[in-house]
């Protein structure tokens, strides 16, 4: 077995290939590292390689030797966005103000996948203090597209997405709190899972406060390795409030369904304008879930249309998030900041009036959703408006209509706003040769019916198997 052809495994995949002994962890491991030496110059998405890489390696091959039981992950590399705290290993979060910075333990979301046999093989890439849509900042520079390098892989989990599009990770952890996990998922062609609010605990990801939106979750190549990341990584800690969901998501195995789902898609209105690309993708879809038995129509979704969700997380998230900047700033020097940072510390603040009126459109979005979902198993939509754009773009033009850049979040932020589970994953690809993500949504707690849809959305995928030309 080539190197090559190991790095584009999935990473359940490989667990198989090291527990029957067909592959060592040591070669996978050295695969992804030669694949890293191989691309990442180009791509930028690594920032750290985790100095006991190949030596955890080693000890996982004599586990196996040995006899030992083994883990669900038992060997296979895993990479980890540099927000999220790694023991021993540089989390820098995009920032010179935490250059040089080593925790001294791991997350809960990084201790739970190492804990089943994976190894943390690197850190990647990220806007400063994880707060942007494209990948870049002062300390380790700006991530690359590996489907075109002039595009951007998105953010905030942007280096994870390009990493694991490119072969360099089959399995890693983002952090999603309007887009981050789902909107790098879709421009580079790869899987990405922000479950419930509260499913994961957040515990040893900066910032601690706040956490009412953010999400960390797991990105992929395949719908089965986030649903098996999401079996490991779910379930309280004691130490994050918001963890508090005490029921298992049947994730590894998806929900057993007795009659046909009842879909309800979407593309508008509600979420702006998007490129017809990505409506027809949608649709296509659409008819693949009508052709695989279940019970799928166009829908509206009035709440949507009342309380553009976009805005309401503008309104809200603002004055949530500038004391913890505020305070992570606090006496460093202009030059050590970046534009993500002075945008937000710029940023007027939300009136009391503005801000309690948007509290209770986000309450009016959460209800109308309830509704949608007392009628419907998923909602089928867009990730994003327009396929992965170029770097520093500040408006587009979608379907004749000029936007901001940050509607570039329209259609994933309802889901952070009201805490629901959404999946993003490649049915398409643009004219320009770009990934093209759908977006599936279930109800609270019911990740195992998006997980069940795309399993089989992910079966007849025009876009299965393809990987980006590096």
């Amino acid at each position: 077995m080539g190197s090559s052809e190991m790095t584009y495994f999935d990473a359940t995949a490989l667990a198989e290939l090291i527990r029957t002994r067909q592959v060592s962890p040591v070669e996978v491991m050295q695969a992804h590292l030669d694949r890293i030496d191989s691309v990442d110059p180009a791509v930028n998405a690594i920032v750290t390689i985790a100095p006991a890489a190949m030596e955890l390696a080693r000890a996982a091959e004599a586990a196996v030797v040995s006899g030992r039981d083994l883990g669900a992950l038992h060997g296979v590399p895993i990479s980890v966005k540099d927000s999220i705290d790694t023991a021993g290993i540089l989390t820098q979060r995009g920032s010179p103000i935490f250059g040089g910075r080593i925790p001294d333990r791991d997350a809960v979301s990084v201790a739970r996948l190492t804990g089943a046999g994976a190894i943390v093989l690197a850190k990647t890439n990220l806007p400063e203090f994880s707060y942007s849509t494209e990948s870049d900042n002062l300390l380790t520079g700006r991530s690359n597209n590996p489907w075109n390098l002039d595009r951007t892989p998105g953010g905030s989990s942007g280096g994870e997405s390009a990493a694991i599009a490119a072969g360099m990770s089959p399995l890693g952890l983002g952090t999603d709190l309007a887009i981050s996990v789902r909107g790098p998922a879709a421009q580079t062609g790869i899987v990405g899972l922000k479950a419930t609010h509260g499913r994961i605990p957040m515990t040893g990801i900066w910032p601690r406060a706040p956490r009412r939106f953010w999400h960390v979750g797991p990105m992929a190549r395949s719908v089965r390795d986030v649903a098996l990341a999401l079996s490991l990584l779910e379930g309280p800690d004691g130490a994050d409030a918001f963890a508090s969901i005490t029921g298992r998501s049947d994730a590894a195995t998806g929900e057993a369904v007795s009659r046909p789902l009842r879909v309800g898609w979407l593309v508008g209105p509600g979420f702006g304008p998007i490129h017809p690309e990505v409506a027809a993708t949608v649709q296509s879809a659409a008819d693949a879930l009508g052709a695989a038995g279940c019970v799928v129509e166009p829908v509206r979704i009035p709440a949507l249309e009342r309380d553009f969700a976009l805005e309401v997380f503008m309104r809200l998230h603002v004055m949530e998030l500038k004391p913890a900047f505020a305070q992570a700033t606090a006496g460093r020097a202009p030059d050590e900041l970046f534009r993500m940072a002075k945008g937000m510390l710029a940023a007027p603040e939300t009136s009391m009036a503005d801000f309690v009126e948007a509290e209770q459109a986000a309450d009016r979005l959460r209800d109308g959703f309830a509704d949608f979902f007392g009628r419907f198993d998923a909602l089928l939509c867009p990730v994003l408006p327009l396929p992965a754009h170029g770097h520093g773009a500040t408006e587009f033009v979608i379907d004749g209509r000029t936007v901001d850049a940050s509607y570039v979040m329209a259609a994933t932020v309802p889901f952070n706003v009201t805490g629901l589970p959404a999946l993003s994953m490649r049915f398409g690809t643009s004219s320009e040769g770009l990934p093209i993500n759908v977006q599936l949504v279930s109800s609270w707690r019911a990740e195992s019916t998006v997980l069940h849809l795309a399993s089989q959305l992910e079966s007849v995928s025009p876009a299965r198997g393809l990987h980006p030309d590096l």
